[in-house]
């Protein structure tokens, strides 16, 4: 392919290659999420003749400027968790559970432009405690966030077990997911001091002192099978939320110290060497934000335990581990500049011991936000998603997150909660206060999916977010990346005014083959628009919208 000439940005240069055109309509030769094979990027400072795109807005009296030369972190991935109605519904449901893995993990445009789904590059995966066969004496009252596990008691591994967990991960596969993380909320029932999935232990861990490596050793022969099987098991996280105590009867949990959760990943790390994998581990999956960079006991300040070689919890030395950090945005986000603040204390924290940010777990769990518009039962569920945005672009511009993953893929509305849990919402054929998900239900894509597909569709693993300049305010914001072939820039825009759409003068890109968006609001589901390269981009009046520029 031949090189091209793009308009010059502060005479700092990049190497573009051209490709293919996306024709209107068209989903066969380039769906919306998938970009062409790639190729290797070119190191800074290249050709000297070949200069970087500099698309420059003007809206309402102000510039909006992008410049791929000024680069920042590499996006890793955008996912969901499987917790826990996907093992019910995969196993049970017929159709509806074939259209919700299309709404999840389809990277293909229909002929009229419409996203079929939102391809996650990311697919969360439970690794259950075993409550469910556990029944009652597991410990977990809520039948349906009960949930299985490979090891029978007698030592042996069933892997017929957790089949509708199973079916998501093969749609997942079947739809080019990138990365399967597997994460554990609680030791295995056989292995935990009370023979339950949560906890009578307070702050420390539910596990027997003789189970570190048991445990350990069972959740590298899960990688092991099903990266035998095909999947790429990037991850594994062994300890979730363990600032908690977990001691209610809702779902598997356990709280953890710092230097059992280094106790246990040391043993995770040698599981690990001993079958020859690559996958890594995660650690962390803070309950809040502030957990990572404060606090002083053995259950806090989570990047400093992990990664400060004087700490008794050092494990950044493993081979195993990630350089990374992980944390969830829970009770962190009443407002604008609340989130940012917390979050540019994370990276600045991160930042000092040389790792990355993930943010791993993330629904509307908290009271109702001050800046949301009002009570929950005043909002919208487009008012719940947008507000999504906010979070999700200060946790990758603020926090520096490279990954980001909502909490439950599917879930059920009750009490008036609308769509603040889930991104698909389901019922089962009883109605929403049935228990019963044996028979065939309904599912509904919530505003949640599709907002947060503005991101996952467009922005995938390996593309690097860039400079995006613009008078930021939390009512108008947006972030910019570029495909590692550089034959793709990306822009994610939110627009929070109601009754004003903005119309974007703009130069676009010299050698820009195309230009589309794609639009999310209350009534529009990621809807394709394609313009003119002459033309100005319109932004909708509260919406979140993609711009993707093809060259």
């Amino acid at each position: 392919m031949k090189l091209i000439n793009l308009i010059l940005c502060g005479g700092l240069a990049l190497s573009f290659c051209a490709c293919s055109d996306t024709p209107s309509g068209e989903s066969t030769k380039r769906p919306a999420g998938q970009d062409p094979d790639p190729k290797p990027t070119p190191e800074p400072g290249g050709d000297d003749n070949v200069v970087s795109p500099t698309p420059s807005f003007t809206l309402n009296n102000r510039t909006v400027a992008v410049n791929t030369a000024k680069t920042y972190q590499e996006m890793e991935g955008f996912g969901a968790s499987d917790c826990w109605l996907p093992n019910k519904i995969g196993t049970y449901w017929g159709g509806n559970r074939l259209q919700i893995a299309r709404w999840l993990f389809s990277k293909n445009v229909s002929s009229d432009g419409q996203p079929q789904g939102i391809g996650l590059s990311m697919w969360r995966v439970n690794l259950g405690a075993g409550t469910e066969e556990a029944g009652d004496a597991g410990g977990v009252d809520n039948i349906n966030n009960r949930a299985e596990s490979y090891l029978q008691t007698s030592g042996s591994y069933d892997w017929k077990r957790c089949n509708g967990q199973q079916y998501f991960m093969q749609q997942a596969k079947n739809n080019g997911v990138e990365k399967f993380v597997l994460f554990s909320n609680s030791p295995l029932v056989q292995y935990t001091l009370n023979g339950q999935g949560r906890s009578d232990n307070g702050g420390s861990a539910n596990l027997k002192d003789d189970c570190y490596t048991p445990f350990a050793e069972y959740m590298a022969e899960v990688a092991k099978h099903f990266t035998l099987e095909g999947y790429n098991i990037s991850h594994i996280s062994p300890v979730n939320e363990p600032q908690y105590n977990w001691d209610g009867r809702d779902q598997e949990g356990s709280g953890w110290q710092n230097t059992e959760v280094a106790r246990l990943t040391r043993e995770l790390d040698k599981a690990l060497q001993s079958r020859s994998l690559s996958t890594k581990i995660l650690i962390g999956e803070a309950a809040s934000w502030e957990y990572t960079y404060k606090g002083n006991n053995n259950r806090e300040n989570t990047i400093n335990a992990f990664f400060d070689p004087a700490s008794e919890a050092y494990v950044g030395d493993l081979g195993h581990i990630e350089k990374a950090i992980a944390g969830h945005s829970y009770w962190t986000f009443d407002n604008w500049n609340h989130m940012r603040d917390i979050r540019a204390k994370v990276k600045t924290s991160a930042d000092a011991r040389g790792i990355k940010v993930w943010q791993t777990e993330w629904s509307m769990l908290d009271k109702e936000p001050s800046e949301l518009g009002g009570s929950y039962d005043d909002v919208s569920e487009f008012d719940i998603a947008q507000y999504m945005s906010r979070i999700i672009h200060n946790d990758i511009t603020v926090a520096g997150c490279s990954s980001w993953s909502y909490w439950t893929a599917m879930s059920v509305e009750r009490y008036g909660q609308k769509n603040r849990f889930e991104l698909i919402k389901t019922t089962p054929a009883g109605g929403n206060y049935s228990d019963d998900f044996t028979a065939e239900g309904n599912a509904v894509a919530t505003p949640n999916l599709w907002v947060l597909g503005n991101y996952s569709l467009f922005v995938r693993p390996g593309y690097r977010r860039v400079d995006l300049t613009l008078d930021e305010s939390k009512d108008f914001f947006g972030t910019a990346y570029i495909a590692p072939d550089n034959t793709r820039l990306v822009l994610v825009i939110t627009n929070y005014d109601k009754e004003r759409g903005i119309s974007l003068a703009m130069d676009a890109p010299k050698d820009a083959k195309s230009v589309y968006t794609y639009t999310t609001t209350a009534t529009k589901q990621m809807k394709q628009a394609q313009f003119n390269l002459k033309d100005k981009v319109f932004v909708d009046p509260a919406s979140v919208t993609t711009i993707v520029y093809n060259f």
